[in-house]
């Protein structure tokens, strides 16, 4: 018990730390806002960017930011919206609220926020619904994305909505159903305490109803990630294995700019599963951001990797579809941001405190840490 106390407050730090460490610079806000999407139970903020002269039936992207991050800065730093305009796709970033969580962590270890048809699910279905009829997009291209904590709550659209997505991708996030309180939500990021893996998918299809086609999964994860842990990246594949009827061994294996990926094909001959591992990487957003290709800006959690997250995702999307000439980023945070900023940032925490056991039950020294942390309500 002391020792997951201990871990617990550990982490911690390292959520104080981060809501430091990634209060960056303003960047350039190209989102507006989507004022009216229906009752909003989870009282989230609605963002959107629609490019220029959109063509009818274009996709819908859903972008879900980390902790200490918004909307705005998560766009800026992963070349979103940047590459919205070139391809011709929607976006829609839901924001979480400080009145919600102060460290502007989503909610997913929340069961009221975590659910079908209630809390933070509910307001982002209801933003889809709102964007989807607002701008005559198409329904069978709706796709979502998340890092982290929005890792987590792209797991839980996809379990909870799996008919209205096409594909997701988790980038350094958490299966679904795992994590019914805040203890249990650490526990899950150090990897602990998961069930076996052939129950997870149990709890996607426990979420709906749902029998199926569902939607394709895409998988990163950094290999030196210290918030989140590396084997958090499996139990999300395991969990979707059974569901799109593919084994433990992947059809595929190659080297995608540098980094592994592996691939899981169905008895069609689809790619139904994909899982980038990012090697030596900390905790963040991969992302390439040099070059012709590059798109975005490197920031706190949102790392210079060689590859590009968000091209690869929507190139696995089928959303690359335009050829346009480029040219090389060569904004001062690309220039200035090491590949290892988030570990950095990570081991600049404060040192857990000291609690007297005696003076409170060990469920109140957590609940009180929390509390003070921001992570509980």
């Amino acid at each position: 018990m002391m020792t997951r106390l201990s871990s617990t407050i550990t982490q911690l730090a390292k959520f104080r730390a981060m809501a430091h460490g990634a209060s960056a610079h303003p960047v350039q806000d190209r989102l507006d806002d989507l004022i009216a999407f229906g009752s909003n139970p989870g009282s989230l903020r609605a963002r959107t960017y629609v490019p220029a002269n959109l063509a009818k039936g274009a996709a819908l992207v859903v972008v879900l930011h980390g902790c200490t991050q918004n909307a705005a800065g998560y766009d800026h730093a992963a070349g979103w919206s940047q590459l919205a305009d070139e391809q011709g796709f929607v976006l829609l970033f839901p924001e979480q609220q400080r009145s919600n969580n102060p460290n502007l962590c989503f909610n997913w270890f929340s069961p009221v926020d975590s659910r079908r048809d209630s809390g933070e699910a509910l307001s982002i279905r209801q933003m889809i619904d709102t964007m989807v009829a607002a701008h005559d997009l198409d329904a069978e291209r709706i796709f979502v994305t998340g890092l982290s904590a929005g890792g987590a709550m792209t797991s839980i659209m996809l379990a909870c909505y799996p008919e209205l997505f096409a594909g997701g991708a988790i980038i350094a996030g958490l299966p679904f159903g795992c994590a019914t309180s805040v203890n249990d939500a650490f526990a899950r990021m150090r990897g602990e305490g998961y069930p076996s893996d052939d129950r997870l998918p149990e709890l996607v299809r426990a979420a709906s109803g749902h029998q199926g086609p569902w939607p394709t999964i895409s998988v990163w994860q950094g290999s030196a990630d210290k918030t989140v842990a590396p084997s958090n990246a499996e139990r999300i594949i395991a969990q979707w294995q059974a569901l799109h009827g593919v084994g433990d061994i992947p059809t595929e294996q190659a080297i995608i700019d540098g980094s592994p990926r592996r691939t899981w094909r169905d008895k069609k001959g689809r790619a139904v599963i994909e899982a980038y591992e990012i090697v030596g990487m900390g905790h963040g957003t991969p992302l390439n951001t040099v070059g012709p290709d590059g798109h975005g800006s490197a920031a706190p959690y949102m790392l210079e990797a060689g590859i590009s997250s968000t091209g690869q995702i929507a190139k696995a999307w089928g959303l690359m579809t335009k050829s346009k000439a480029r040219k090389a980023a060569t904004t001062q945070s690309a220039r200035a941001q090491p590949n290892n900023a988030a570990p950095q940032i990570l081991q600049a925490h404060r040192p857990a405190p000291k609690v007297s056991h005696k003076a409170k039950g060990v469920s109140a020294i957590i609940e009180d840490a929390l509390r003070k942390a921001g992570l509980m309500r």
